[in-house]
């Protein structure tokens, strides 16, 4: 027997990012070929897509990990390492997706629809990306940021046009099964359906999807029962149908305080989800092949009229009465099509940064200060901290941000343990002027020669004024070769 599962829990974990390389042009006769390290590759996303084949949620019930491959390393010679591959996650039309604080991410609707669920970690920059004028020649790459990895619910709400409502064995099932070519199953016991069953229906030259979902209790709005799992379908449909047993056998039920009751269920669901008595509703009086039936259905018709209900009896048994419940279910389905967009779209729940929101926060903590930030952390996360020349461009990157300043302006003091991310350090305030002319994170070796070239190249310069003046040549070479050494 097929499982349907409309609920699940996954988690997800995206691709990290490749290293980038650090590597130097090696050809003959061109000793300072210059930095040629490539950046690593992209790591590959999670992305949920709608698929029409799909139509259960089952699969992430055995199998709820989900990861995607990482990114390549770069190389030498400007060879770009591999972007990992995305992983496609195909879910039924109609998967809502939430966090774990029941925050709505997306709202997946038609075929093709797609939500990236975990983003894969950027490649690291290879040290040809990032020389510059200041530093020609980096002896060191960035590392590849990590994936994003979290967790999220998935949740199944029908996608249907018309919801049958009603309590246990009213005769949902058996109505469906008549109106359409959908088999569920009928048995005469309470909570028979335990799915939701969708039915496809021709009338009037319109077609639409019947929804035939688990049976309603008092106290359902609050989780009683099948509840919650029952209201979850109803939220899509465009217009209810209350299917009322006039046969039943139990104390203190009849066809109108059946009613009363799943309209107070109805009002009670949710805040956030539109009135569902607001929507179009039609009264079906149930099972009049019973004698009995008949007379009550005859009884309450005007009560329920008087209402404003449209109300119309039949017997999903014989089939007696069904064509007048077609016609007017096509008609209310025809008017919500005529008030809506022609296409519905998916919805991606976007929460954009302020305009003047800043790129991090510095607030005080037991050990001294922490850095909170998406560019801070990611920069930490990608730096080789064994790597001095790293650690200086980790600095220089933190300083142009304003991280520094903003320490000072907090009251920290040189020793004082700053926190960004997963790191701590012991943080000593950079004199401006040495920032500005761009001596932190230079590589020692290439300053030394850097130094050694300027200075010969000096020394060279005052040669040639002096013999162009008459000075003694050789007291000026010998003064050359001292400096070289």
């Amino acid at each position: 027997m097929t499982t349907f599962v409309d609920r699940a829990v996954l988690h997800v974990s995206a691709g990290d990012g490749g290293n980038g390389c650090s590597s130097v042009r090696r050809e003959k006769f061109k000793p300072l070929g210059g930095p040629d390290g490539a950046d690593g590759g992209h790591g590959g996303n999670v992305i949920l897509v709608v698929r029409s084949n799909t139509t259960t949620l089952l699969d992430y019930h055995y199998h709820p990990h989900q990861k995607a491959t990482n990114g390549r390393q770069g190389a030498g010679s400007m060879r770009t390492g591999a972007s990992g591959a995305d992983v496609l996650v195909p879910v039924p039309n109609g998967t809502v997706v939430y966090d774990m604080d029941g925050n709505q991410l997306a709202d997946l609707v038609g075929e093709g629809a797609t939500f990236v669920a975990a983003r894969g970690g950027r490649g690291g920059l290879g040290n040809a990306s990032l020389a510059s004028v200041q530093r020609k020649a980096p002896g060191f790459a960035l590392l590849g940021e990590p994936g994003e990895r979290r967790d999220i619910v998935l949740e199944l709400k029908s996608v249907a046009d018309v919801a049958l409502v009603g309590f246990p064995s009213a005769g949902k099932s058996s109505l469906i099964a008549a109106l359409s070519a959908a088999r569920p199953k009928i048995a005469d016991y309470p909570f028979t359906t335990l799915v939701p069953n969708l039915g496809v229906v021709e009338a009037g030259g319109v077609t639409f999807t019947v929804a035939d979902v688990p049976g309603l209790i008092p106290g359902a709005s609050q989780g009683k029962g099948l509840g919650l799992e029952f209201l979850r379908h109803v939220e899509r449909c465009a217009v209810l149908v209350h299917v009322l047993d006039c046969a039943t056998l139990e104390p203190g039920r009849d066809p109108l305080s059946d009613l009363d009751v799943l309209e107070q269920e109805l009002s009670l669901y949710k805040d956030d989800v539109a009135q569902l008595t607001s929507r179009p509703r039609l009264v079906v009086l149930n099972k009049i092949d019973v004698p009995e039936a008949r007379e009550l259905a005859d009884l309450v018709h005007p009560e329920l009229e008087s209402r404003g209900l449209s109300v119309f009896a039949l017997s999903a048994a014989t089939r007696e009465g069904l064509q007048p419940l077609l016609y007017a279910m096509a008609t209310l389905v025809q008017q919500d099509r005529d008030r809506q967009p022609v296409e519905q779209a998916s919805r991606i729940v976007l929460r954009p940064r302020a305009v003047d929101e800043p790129d991090f926060t510095v607030e005080p903590d037991e050990e001294g200060f922490l850095v909170r930030g998406a560019k801070p952390e990611r920069w930490v996360l990608q730096t080789d901290f064994a790597n001095d020349e790293a650690v200086g461009y980790l600095a220089d990157r933190l300083a142009r941000l304003g991280v520094e300043k903003a320490l000072a302006e907090a009251g920290a003091e040189p020793g004082t343990t700053v926190t960004v991310g997963e790191i701590a350090f012991e943080w000593q305030p950079t004199d401006l002027e040495m920032f500005a002319s761009g001596l932190r994170g230079q590589d020692v070796r290439l300053a030394s020669v850097h130094r050694t070239n300027a200075d010969e190249r000096r020394l060279q310069k005052d040669l040639r004024r002096a013999e162009r003046m008459g000075l003694d040549k050789d007291a000026l070479q010998k003064a050359l070769e001292d400096a070289r050494e």
